[in-house]
């Protein structure tokens, strides 16, 4: 079954870290657990029954609570949606236009994207020296495919 613990926003990664080394310590039946980056506040855990899920969550700090109704797959389906890196719609040679930042607004083109940091360099467009930018990959709007052009 699925449990989602109530946590102190910001400290899901420190939670999660301290979750791991008491499930293996205690070699507990915990199959996974998750931290969505747009779920603040939450932790997600696999595991086998709420007895479990409690007793994995009981005397780490920041755990506020065990939420009483367990969660279904279909119901966490659209954060796994969400999850998934942004680069993997962006193409080399795209325009696109920056959403955040002290470049909001500008556009520009993708020169190169490194997935495994989920981060894109960016040459700005609309300037009269051409400047690479590296930034986040959710930062930026694709505004027009390179094939489009």
């Amino acid at each position: 079954m699925i449990y989602v613990y109530r946590v102190t926003a910001g400290q899901e990664r420190v939670v999660l870290e301290m979750l791991l080394k008491k499930v293996k310590k205690d070699s507990l039946k915990v199959y996974s657990i998750a931290h969505f980056e747009d779920l603040k506040g939450y932790l997600v855990i696999e595991a086998e029954d709420e007895i479990t899920a409690r007793q994995a969550g009981l005397r780490i700090p920041h755990i506020k609570g065990v939420l009483e109704k367990p969660m279904e797959i279909k119901d966490i389906e659209g954060l796994i949606a969400a999850a998934k890196p942004a680069v993997l719609s962006i193409n080399k040679g795209d325009l696109v236009e920056l959403i955040s930042g002290p470049f909001k607004g500008e556009k520009a083109r993708v020169i190169k994207i490194d997935t495994n940091k989920d981060e894109v360099t960016v040459e700005l467009s609309e300037v009269a020296v051409p400047i690479p930018v590296t930034i986040k990959a959710n930062t930026i709007r694709v505004f027009q495919k390179a094939s489009e052009n």
